[in-house]
């Protein structure tokens, strides 16, 4: 609807942009090129992030940055997940059948991984999202998972994602011996003042916008409202689109932003 208006040829603030045209910020970018080093060395990184900063988006990154012939990247989200389903899910996406029991199913996929590492020459990804909500048996699980050949190294590379309590929970001494595993620890922060005009103005561009549409007032609001989280940045974006080619203006103000807040968002 407020595409036509705008005169854009795509749609702005929306989860289907390709992530080749998403707002590159500095941080993202420096967290990017760590986790495509986990990647590459096998190691066990672990993503943390306030709700809607950019997690999920930050893993579909990596997986398009992964060079398909190189990598094997493997997706799991389950907030329930357990160790039998841990292992039926990336064999699974392997393309085998899991065995019923833990330990065979375990064993399966070293020895599928092997194959995998020794005879493809194809490095395993497994990227865990939702972890903040695995319970302490699963955690423990991805501890004995990463003992292979009497620890001489890592069968894959494995990332964990979720949300900050994820991180507390680490802090905690009954998880003191998964933490110590941890290679490396990625914090996805809030965007600041510039950051949120350049991701908005970054956005209109791909939507194939001709000329400025928020005034500065208007990021001003959009920013003191976010709190520079992306979701809420798109959420408040796309309400203030909306009532704009509703309404017949071309230039979304200070006022609108609030207008929009109060009457929808609120």
């Amino acid at each position: 609807m407020f595409e036509t208006f705008y005169g854009f040829s795509k749609t702005p603030f929306s989860r289907a942009i390709p992530t080749s045209e998403l707002y590159p910020s500095i941080m993202m970018e420096e967290i990017l090129g760590r986790l495509e080093h986990a990647a590459k060395s096998q190691l066990f990184a672990v993503v943390t992030g306030d709700s809607g900063t950019g997690k999920t988006t930050t893993i579909r990154r990596l997986k398009d940055n992964l060079d398909s012939s190189m990598f094997m990247v493997m997706y799991l989200a389950d907030s329930k997940l357990t160790p039998r389903h841990f292992y039926k899910g990336l064999l699974e996406q392997l393309g085998a059948d899991a065995k019923f029991y833990r330990g065979d199913a375990k064993r399966q996929l070293h020895r599928e991984i092997e194959l995998m590492r020794g005879i493809h020459h194809v490095l395993p990804v497994v990227i865990v999202d939702e972890a903040h909500l695995l319970d302490r048996e699963m955690l423990e699980e991805v501890r004995f998972l990463l003992n292979f050949k009497m620890d001489a190294e890592s069968p894959m590379a494995l990332i964990l994602v979720g949300q900050s309590e994820l991180w507390d929970k680490f802090q905690l001494q009954s998880y003191a011996a998964i933490k110590q595993r941890i290679d490396l620890q990625c914090k996805l922060p809030h965007y600041d003042r510039a950051q949120v005009g350049s991701y908005i103005k970054r956005h209109l561009e791909y939507a194939g916008a001709s000329q400025e549409i928020f005034s500065d007032g208007a990021i001003d609001e959009i920013f003191r409202f976010s709190s520079g989280t992306a979701r809420i940045i798109n959420k408040v974006c796309t309400h203030c689109l909306l009532y704009g080619s509703q309404n017949s203006r071309r230039i979304i103000d200070d006022h609108m932003v609030k207008r929009v807040i109060q009457g929808e968002l609120l």
